[in-house]
């Protein structure tokens, strides 16, 4: 994925939902990217081996188009992600929604600057005493680290008039 905003489009839906026919009024990236950023908690869904779904709430942050998030790669929704690296990513509200579809892979962060801006982004949870270092994810494992990348994104914050669909440029 590049640096670049996504394509954005009216999403479809089936008759009668009241989506608009032109493309006035959709969401611009920069908006839904601000929810991203600010949100506390998100909602990751899997799919076990055997096609059953998983949902899980994470912690985590948004941070160069990417969210990270950690966790012990023996939990359920890592364990999926090993077989499957498709995935969607959820903010919590139901009315003015942000729904992402990508891949989450396993990650570390000791190259450059990432753990220090990871740890900082993470700020968000200390009043939950959850406070890890720049270095809470270097070294063979990564400290359980995964980086989620979008793939498409749907948001609307006012149904249907600005309902939009995000098409991301994935790098091969």
């Amino acid at each position: 994925m590049t640096g670049q905003d996504p394509i954005r489009e009216r999403p479809k839906f089936p008759a009668g939902y009241g989506l608009p026919d032109s493309t006035e009024g959709l969401l611009d990236w920069s908006a839904v990217e601000v929810r991203l950023l600010a949100a506390e908690h998100y909602w990751l869904a899997t799919v076990r081996p055997d096609g059953r779904p998983h949902v899980v709430p994470r912690w985590g942050v948004w941070l160069d188009s990417r969210f990270y998030y950690d966790g012990a790669p023996t939990t359920r929704h890592a364990r999926n992600l090993s077989v499957n690296p498709a995935c969607t990513l959820n903010l919590e509200d139901g009315k003015q929604s942000v729904i992402l579809e990508g891949v989450s892979e396993e990650s570390r962060a000791d190259a450059d600057d990432l753990g220090a801006r990871l740890a900082e982004a993470f700020s968000k949870y200390h009043k939950d005493g959850y406070e890890p270092t720049a270095d809470s994810w270097a070294g063979e494992y990564g400290g359980g680290l995964r980086m989620f990348t979008p793939h498409v994104a749907m948001a609307w914050f006012n149904f249907p008039t600005d309902a939009t669909r995000f098409r991301f440029r994935v790098e091969n």
